[in-house]
This record gives structure tokens, sequence and C-alpha cells, in this order.
């Protein structure tokens, strides 16, 4: 017999206390875990791939890691600091653009000229607004992430836990299964799919398609000789998971390098702004169709929210949890509501009492249809005897 619903709630409810408690107290311990076990669940179906063609868990948990960890030295070694030294280079660039703009809108507009001029001041604070700030942020993400990155978490605990949860991770999906309250397993299993499916197409296909598109940009824009292309390539391609958003900042800030370097270059800066086209084309048409999905459940707003929240209550560590929350909460949203749609909250008496009567009427008809065919298979049964009988008797006479 199942729990009364208060009971219910107040399990679930300190449950997800005790998790809320564990994320604030324990965030900076359990960070490499959590980071370790993202990967892991990024990585399952290239090992369940793998497993499918031959190789046994542990040769496919292997030749993941071997690659992974190519992939990251790669990454450390020649990406991340083109990145850092771009992104130091962009912003300590800021005032010359600025006054480079200042130059051109002084030939239009001579007016602006008088060194008391409203415009020409606000230009100048916004320069160096820009230089500071920009300078603060990028010091500040850089020591973030060496302070949360550790070299220690990245040479041996991710690692380590990346590759035995990749190992053991079917395991222990069927032991949290046995593990399920009996009565609520099925509407637990259900849910628990439903969330999957919006993670994968939403955090594994979403992953790839801002992995994609960053590499594009960066890529096309170094090729067409954008002197930060690489850094506004990597900014395009980590902000894409918002729609449009990503290829609008890229773009306008692609385009406007473009026309600081390229002034007078119209095919140079046509081409900047057709590279850009080009990627939303292959992000709308080709990557997010086939990697995300038409609707994965997941609201931009909705995720930005929980970024935000987690974020801000919980530090780096509930960054990393704010998404599978978010696709957790927006799953059992659903669930509730359509639960709250059948009740007799939302339908009423009179529609529950109809809806009762259809499906008695439906159930008396599927009776009646059964009854009609044993009467039917009897009646051919008596007949197949009835016709047997007499040839029977023949061969005996």
């Amino acid at each position: 017999m199942a729990l009364p619903i208060r009971d219910q709630l107040k399990y679930w409810g300190a449950a997800a206390a005790a998790f809320l408690a564990v994320l604030w107290f324990l965030g900076d311990v359990i960070l490499p875990f959590l980071v370790g076990g993202a990967i892991a669940y990024f990585l399952d179906p290239l090992a369940d791939r793998l497993e499918r063609a031959g190789l046994g868990r542990t040769a496919a948990t292997a030749l993941i890691s071997i690659l992974a960890l190519l992939a990251v030295t790669l990454l450390v070694l020649a990406i991340i600091p083109t990145l850092v030294n771009q992104l130091t280079a962009l912003v300590n660039a800021a005032p010359e653009i600025a006054t480079r703009l200042q130059g051109f809108l002084l030939e239009r507009f001579p007016d602006l000229a008088d060194s008391t001029s409203t415009m020409r001041q606000t230009l100048a604070s916004i320069a160096a607004a820009i230089q500071e700030r920009g300078l603060a942020l990028a010091n500040g993400l850089i020591n973030s992430a060496l302070g949360v990155f550790s070299v220690v978490i990245f040479i041996v605990v991710v690692p380590v836990v990346a590759f035995y949860l990749l190992l053991d991770w079917d395991h222990m999906v069927t032991r949290i299964d046995a593990m399920l309250p009996r009565d609520h397993a099925p509407t637990i299993r259900q849910l628990g799919r439903e969330i999957d499916a919006v993670l994968a197409g939403f955090v594994r296909g979403q992953v790839s398609v801002c992995l994609t598109l960053g590499a594009y940009y960066a890529g096309a824009l170094m090729l067409a000789g954008l002197q930060f292309g690489v850094i506004v390539g990597a900014i395009a391609g980590t902000i894409t998971f918002i729609p449009y958003v990503g290829a609008l900042v890229g773009g306008a800030l692609a385009i406007g390098l473009a026309l600081f370097q390229f002034w007078g270059d119209w095919l140079q800066i046509g081409i900047v702004a057709a590279i850009f086209a080009a990627g939303q084309f292959i992000e709308g048409n080709i990557l997010t169709p086939k990697l995300v999905g038409k609707s994965v459940g997941l609201h931009p707003v909705w995720l930005l929210f929980a970024l935000s929240a987690f974020g801000t209550l919980f530090g780096f560590a509930g960054m990393l949890v704010a998404v599978p929350v978010a696709a957790s909460i927006g799953v059992l949203t659903r669930f509730g509501v359509e639960q709250y749609q059948s009740s007799l909250l939302y339908q009423g008496r009179s529609r529950a009492d109809a809806l009762a009567a259809a499906q008695s009427a439906l159930a008396t008809a599927a009776e009646a249809t059964r009854t009609a065919a044993e009467a039917t298979r009897t009646a051919a049964d008596k007949a197949q005897d009835a016709a047997v009988t007499p040839r029977k008797e023949a061969k005996k006479g």
C-alpha cells in the first residue's frame, strides 16, 4: 500500500533539502566529482556504441580516456593560450578602436570636435570603462579557472572519477533502479527517461553544436584575416546555446572589428558577415535539428535563470548541477500539469462523469465485441465438428 501523499512529500522534500545542503556545504569538495560525472554522462553514449561494435566496456572506456587525454592536452597547450592572448589584446585595443570610431564620427559630424561635447566625453568614458572592466573580467576568469580547476583536479581527480564512473555507469543505473520505491518505480522510470531525453538532447546536443560552431567561426574568421578571429569565434560558439544571441553578439563584434581593420575593403567586410550568415544557416538547418532536436523542453530563459540562481547560491558547483536540475524541474512540472489536467479539480465533476461514462461505454462495447467473437469461434468450432463427424462415420462403415 502506498504511503499517504503528505508522508511522500515529507520524504521527497527531505531528500531535496539534503541535496541542497550537501551542495551548499561541500560544493568545493564535490566539484571534481561533479565534473567527472558530467564527463562520464556526456561520453556514455560513445562507450555504448563502442560496446555494440564489439569492444568490452573496459576497452571502450580506456580508448575514450586516451582520446580525451590527447584532446585536453592539445587544448591546454595550443588553444587556451591563444584565446587568453587574443582576449587580452582585444581588451587592450579597446581605446584605439574607440579613438578610430571617434575620428570617423568627427569627419562626418564636425560639431563633435568640441572637447566639451557630450558625445565625445561619452565615447571616451565608454572606452576607458571597456578597458578597465574588460581587463578585470579577463583576469577574473583566468584566476577563477586556475582556482577552480587546479592542476591536481585536471591531472588526477577528474580523469580518475570520469574513468571509473564511465566504466561502471550501466551498473550504477541498474543499482539505482533496484532501490526505487516499488509503488512509484514505473512513474520514476518514465520521468527519468524524459529527464535523460532532455539532457541528452540539450546538453550533449547543444555542447556539440557550440563546439562545432565555435571551431567553425574561429577557423573561418582566422582564415579571413580578422585580427581577433579566434576569440570572437570562441565567444560566439560559447553563447550559441541561447538562440540567435550567439550569432548576433559574435556577428556584431566580428563585423565591428572588421570595420575597424578593413575599413574601405567592403569585400573583406562582406566575407566576415557571410561567415556568420553561413553559420546561422548551418546551425538552424543542419546542426540543431540533427544534434539537439526540434524540442527538448528546456527553454533558454529558464536555463539562464537556473544558471544564475544556482551559480549565485552555490558557486561553480551550482552552475554544473543547474542544467540537470532545470531539466528535472521542467519534466516534473509538465508531469504535474498533466496530472492536474486529468484531475477532478481541472475537469469538473460533470466532465469527469461524462468521461467515466464514456470509458464505461467503451469497456461495455469491448466486452460485447469479445463475447461476439467468442460466440463466432464457438459456432465455427461446432460447424467444423459437424462436418468432420459424417466423414469419420463413413470411414468406419
